[in-house]
């Protein structure tokens, strides 16, 4: 695969793995996380035993389609049948594929219960099972799906969480379906960090789509990905900016499995210069070229602003953030920048920086005009910013 040093998640994950050790892996979105279970893995599955002995559990469907297309070039090699199972396809063809044989599996927890309660799936033989996402997996949404998988797993396995952020609440989650865990968190060292320029433009009275079109028009390198918050909001967005000549595609929910791969398919050959998605596309999207990232609406949670971002700069390469803020959206935003630990700069809608001062009472920040003038798309490297540059 022409890859010649580990990432860093990597390097401290696998020994542990590959020692028979259960792994808590935090590392950023990007950072190859993939291979750093996916490898262990295939070292696990004894060839001679024609029945499932991993699984990989993902959040979504295009992270199953992601994670299954790196396990299947690893495992063909070796000589191993994979499969990937998730919701949207019909369950014959996954079936069969199953009792044919497939040692591993990736697969969504629905289509998982479905199988594991239709009788067509059993996990009494596993030994190896990854929660990829945990911490997304192991939220509100997703956890009573992944206790019951869990219950019917053999209770003699090796089992690892990875996700880009590890929330207090997954590791106690964890301590229920783990046995004395490693705990490894990459360094947050500029070194380890995704090259990712952030700009924050503070919109005021001017209208977040003019902003966007804007932006839209720049000349850039690679493709562009903007993210709204509702499959409604992005199918009318999309709408708009078709009706005015751009080029665009929309992933949201409400698509079918068909319809969701035909666009994904476009994008990730550069047919589709911008995408515009809802949270789906915040995991799981793993396209090299996407070299900038467009927050048009903010999303619900820090963690997910982490995701979205990290969309863009992945395996060493630059990308930019660029996230739009209205007035309603500074009490959401300072709740995200809270949660990331850091204050991003901020650019008006004249393209003057917007210098935010913090008070020594501890009271709400304030904002003054600072600085000379950056335009929008400007690059400014911070020194000692690290990811969030």
């Amino acid at each position: 695969m022409h890859i010649e040093e580990p990432t860093p998640i990597q390097a401290a994950s696998i020994p542990h793995l590959l020692d028979g050790h259960d792994v808590i892996g935090q590392a950023f979105t990007g950072s190859g996380k993939t291979l750093a279970f996916g490898l262990p893995l295939i070292e696990k599955i004894v060839g001679e035993n024609k029945w499932q002995q991993a699984l990989v559990l993902v959040p979504t469907r295009e992270l199953a389609q992601q994670v299954g297309d790196v396990i299947e070039e690893l495992a063909k090699a070796a000589g191993i049948k994979s499969t990937v199972i998730y919701g949207g396809r019909a369950f014959g063809p996954q079936q069969d594929a199953i009792y044919g044989g497939a040692q591993v599996v990736v697969g969504t927890p629905g289509r998982v219960l479905d199988h594991l309660t239709r009788g067509s799936m059993r996990l009494d033989g596993i030994t190896y099972l990854v929660l990829d996402e945990a911490d997304e997996m192991l939220d509100r949404g997703f956890a009573p799906d992944v206790e019951r998988i869990l219950g019917y797993a053999a209770k003699e396995r090796q089992t690892a969480l990875f996700s880009a952020t590890t929330p207090s609440w997954v590791h106690k989650v964890s301590q229920k379906h783990l046995k004395d865990p490693v705990v490894i968190e990459t360094p947050a060292g500029e070194e380890a960090a995704p090259d990712i320029d952030h700009f924050v433009y503070e919109i005021g009275r001017e209208d977040k789509f003019v902003v966007l079109r804007r932006l839209l028009d720049e000349p850039t390198e690679g493709t562009t990905l903007v993210f709204g918050r509702t499959k409604h909001g992005v199918r009318n967005l999309g709408i708009k900016l078709e009706r005015m000549g751009y080029e665009v595609d929309v992933l949201q929910g409400n698509l079918s499995q068909g319809q969701r791969d035909r666009v994904i398919s476009r994008f990730r050959a550069g047919k589709t210069p911008v995408l515009l998605a809802t949270n789906v596309a915040a995991r799981g999207l793993d396209v090299l070229h996407i070299s900038r990232v467009i927050n048009f609406e903010l999303p619900e949670t820090h963690e997910l602003f982490t995701h979205r971002v990290g969309r863009t700069g992945r395996m060493g390469r630059s990308g930019r953030a660029i996230t739009l803020i209205g007035p309603g959206d500074l009490p959401k935003w300072h709740e995200i920048e809270r949660g990331i630990g850091k204050k991003l700069p901020r650019i008006g809608a004249d393209g003057q920086e917007i210098k935010v001062v913090a008070p020594a009472n501890g009271s709400r920040p304030k904002a003054g005009i600072g600085g000379g003038s950056r335009g929008f798309g400007a690059r400014r490297r911070r020194a000692g910013a690290g990811a969030w540059r």
